[in-house]
């Protein structure tokens, strides 16, 4: 993963190195890439997955997805956490945390990008769109 460092220029669109915008306006949009030869979208990647190419432009998610798997860890956390993948509307797939109870969770539920970020492990937090109670009724 690239992390930028203030004390090296940033480099145009489409270098392998330059690949996040270091500044970004709005801090509580995600930003991701998008392949250039064959528009896969892919979240925090130097080469894309499908062809290989170096020729990425950075993008800004709209904020919304889908819990694809879930799982509560209970491991270096004082208690129990999710660990979710979320398949973005734009087609990439990331990992984080979805606020709300662990077991209320499910592959399917509809989430939002939270404004709030994992201090820990630096994932991004998404929150419920839908009520999280609904198995329970």
């Amino acid at each position: 993963m690239y992390h930028y460092s203030g004390n090296v220029a940033p480099q145009g669109f489409g270098a392998a190195a330059g690949v996040l915008e270091p500044a970004a306006p709005d801090n509580d949009a995600m930003l991701y890439q998008r392949c250039n030869w064959c528009g896969t979208a892919m979240y925090h990647r130097l080469l894309c997955p499908v062809c290989q190419g170096s020729d990425l432009r950075t993008e800004r998610s709209e904020g919304t997805g889908t819990v694809r798997h879930s799982t509560v860890v209970h491991r270096n956390t004082p208690g129990a956490r999710n660990v979710s993948m979320v398949e973005m509307a734009e087609g990439f797939v990331v990992r984080g945390r979805v606020m709300g109870p662990p077991i209320g969770i499910h592959s399917g539920d509809r989430v939002r990008l939270s404004a709030a970020k994992d201090p820990v492990r630096g994932e991004p937090v998404f929150q419920l769109l839908d009520e999280p109670y609904r198995a329970w009724t």
